[in-house]
């Protein structure tokens, strides 16, 4: 006996024939503009961030106790608001955030795209803009919930010298527990859910929803899986660009790399070199 395959299952299908097979000049035109508009925003969000890097640099940062500096972006200066010092960092954070993970995220967006042309959508390029929207908004989230975070913490260690002088030593264990993470089945089974396809595109009044949804839902998923990588970014510095340019690196080989190489381990594996070298550079200190 055989059954009839839901809407949903059929669109996918669809989908997935249509990444394939498309081969007509439409196809080709609009594949041309995605690699095009992409490569733009991918430039536009990384020369921000560089520009802000260097903004942040020329700030200058505060010795600490324990041999560590802390940057200035983590307090109001010159009788700044908080409210505006948050809502730079968030704006910082989320075109940062873009910028690196535009390249592992794009073959994903395109297979969104093609999904609401498979599925008849009447504008399926603005259905992917929504569906991409939806995916940052998630990282915006969270560049609220770390300048939170942040800005605690760097109060609490400008109070407290004691606090201060464990920076170093919290850090090598943040990095020590970020690629032991990197290493375990929780990370397994959410990298698994970034590598998914998209998710199925609604029918009607609900495409817009249903495209919101699935870029947030592939959001969570995402920030999930790099929330080690996250941690040991926090560690190295929000702005460093060379732990950005790592990080962007270790995001994409987990993404689109064959999933028999395991490539998320490997990265756990060079965090725990690192750690231990942090580890013992913090003990030397003491």
């Amino acid at each position: 006996m055989t059954s009839t395959p839901r809407p949903d299952a059929a669109i996918a299908i669809a989908a997935t024939g249509a990444v394939g097979r498309d081969r007509s000049v439409g196809g080709q035109v609009s594949r041309r503009c995605f690699e095009a508009g992409s490569l733009a925003l991918l430039l536009t969000c990384a020369m921000a961030t560089v520009d802000w890097c260097a903004d942040m640099a020329a700030m200058g940062e505060l010795p600490m106790p324990g041999g560590w500096s802390l940057s200035m972006m983590w307090t109001p200066m010159c009788g700044r608001a908080w409210a505006d010092l948050a809502a730079s960092f968030i704006g910082m954070w989320t075109v940062m955030m873009m910028a690196m993970m535009l390249p592992a995220l794009l073959p994903a967006w395109w297979r969104y795209r093609q999904a609401g042309c498979a599925a008849g959508a009447r504008c399926p390029g603005w259905l992917a803009v929504q569906w991409g929207v939806g995916y940052f908004l998630v990282w915006a989230a969270l560049g609220a919930a770390v300048f939170v975070a942040g800005a605690a913490l760097a109060a609490s260690a400008l109070r407290l010298p004691m606090l201060a002088r464990a920076a170093p030593l919290a850090g090598a264990v943040v990095v020590l527990g970020a690629g032991a993470l990197q290493c375990s089945a929780w990370k397994a089974r959410r990298l698994a859910r970034c590598r998914a396809r998209p998710g199925p595109i609604g029918r009607g009044s609900m495409v817009s929803l249903a495209a919101w949804r699935s870029g947030l839902r592939l959001g969570l998923h995402c920030a999930g899986s790099c929330a080690g990588l996250m941690a040991g970014l926090l560690v190295a510095g929000v702005m460093d660009l060379g732990a950005m340019i790592l990080l962007t690196a270790a995001v994409g080989a987990e993404r689109l790399a064959p999933p028999d190489l395991r490539a998320e381990r490997v990265v756990g594996a060079i965090a725990i070199a690192a750690g231990l070298m942090m580890l013992a550079a913090a003990i030397g200190a003491d």
